[in-house]
């Protein structure tokens, strides 16, 4: 279903929320209107030089039509692309409900799109609100969810951001948004701050061009993988267990320091030892074929780079147009490096959770097996639709 534009012009929903407040509002049910808003991220701007004075505090501003005073939220699929000023925070429904300032001021949702609405806020009406964010989830997770106007479907941007998706059907975010505002502008500082060190644009700098070095990711790790892969080359199939840790051992004893020479041998028997059981699992739930193994998990940092460059701009500690550079730059050394969708999302797989998952198989892990099963499975995934190579 389409709706008209502001000037009459066909308009095309961005995303699955627009199209749902737009359905709910033509047929006036305006019940299902606020089911969706519970489970949808709404943004309001704010000028930046507040947000850094006070992290953690937010400035609502309100906007006067004639007698009546709006507090403008947009949802994720109308917002318009960063830039440096103003900045935006990101709130839902049930926050809104138990923290609006005045009762005198109004909700106004995406003003100016078809799927426009503005509503009274006084406690009674919040208590409705609370009522509708006690039967929906929020906030949403393990979809898949596209930017359909405004975003890249097809190109090197699109397979860029798409070596993203994993992470982006984790949490339900728009794995095609090259203009991100994420979780707002001051908790995408806080998560590149608490996450990985980052405060500034020099440091965001540095871990963006690690991570597309494939130099985030252990050494040891890649090392350890190269000799297998090596291997696999020169004897033409499938690796012996026994074999491999025999030529690992005999490579450490005659490269690695003697001081470190025999807790490197030691972890590197762990390791393989780690790195057989996930694979085991891997292919037991489809991530891997019969008698498949990871090569590198470079494509660990190389989805993971995908993803730095939209908090980096998030956070405005980078441009658009330099985010999208690192985007496409990420998608090209993946096409170098992998041969398949597939192929990338074990290596990426395996690299997460030797690095979280401590072979409890747990959440680090089945969060992933579930995107993998979406994104190559839904027909409108880009693995689906964007040919890797």
């Amino acid at each position: 279903m389409t709706g008209q534009g502001p000037a009459g012009a066909p308009w095309q929903a961005p995303t699955d929320v627009e199209q749902r407040l737009y359905e709910a509002k033509t047929r006036g049910d305006w019940a299902a209107y606020f089911d969706v808003l519970a489970g949808a991220h709404l943004y309001h701007a704010m000028p930046r030089a507040r947000a850094d004075a006070r992290p953690g505090w937010v400035t609502y501003a309100p906007t006067r039509v004639g007698g009546t005073k709006y507090l403008v939220f947009l949802t994720e699929g109308v917002l318009p692309a960063p830039v440096a000023d103003p900045v935006f925070f990101r709130d839902d429904l049930g926050e809104l409900a138990r923290n609006w300032p005045r009762d005198d001021e109004w909700l106004a949702i995406d003003p100016g799109t078809p799927c426009e609405a503005y509503f009274p806020a006084t406690a009674a009406h919040r208590r409705t609100w609370l009522q509708h964010t006690a039967r929906v989830a929020y906030p949403p997770r393990g979809e898949l969810r596209t930017l359909r106007a405004g975003g890249p479907l097809h190109g090197p941007v699109a397979h860029g951001l798409a070596c993203g998706a994993l992470l982006c059907v984790a949490n339900a975010s728009l794995w095609n948004a090259m203009g991100w505002h994420g979780t707002g502008y001051v908790r995408e500082r806080k998560r590149l701050k608490e996450w990985w060190g980052i405060t500034s644009r020099e440091e965001w700098l540095s871990a963006q061009e690690d991570l597309l070095e494939g130099r985030m990711s252990s050494s040891f790790w890649q090392l350890v993988l190269r000799v297998r892969s090596a291997l696999a080359l020169d004897y033409g199939g499938a690796v012996e267990v026994d074999h491999w840790r025999q030529v690992t051992d005999r490579y450490l004893r005659e490269h690695a320091e003697p001081a470190a020479q025999a807790a490197q041998v030691s972890g590197a028997q762990r390791l393989i030892g780690r790195i057989t059981r996930y694979e085991a699992r891997f292919r037991a739930d489809g991530l891997l074929p019969e008698g498949g193994f990871v090569r590198t998990v470079e494509a660990w940092d190389y989805g993971r780079a995908s993803k730095m460059a939209r908090w980096g701009l998030g956070a405005r500690f980078c441009d658009l147009a330099e985010a999208e550079r690192a985007v496409v730059r990420a998608g090209r050394l993946s096409r170098i490096t992998y041969r398949s969708w597939e192929e990338f999302s074990a290596a990426y797989i395996l690299g997460r959770c030797l690095h979280f998952d401590g072979e409890e198989f747990g959440a680090w892990y089945a969060d992933m097996l579930h995107a993998h099963r979406v994104l190559t499975t839904d027909p409108g995934s880009p693995w689906r639709n964007i040919p890797f190579a």
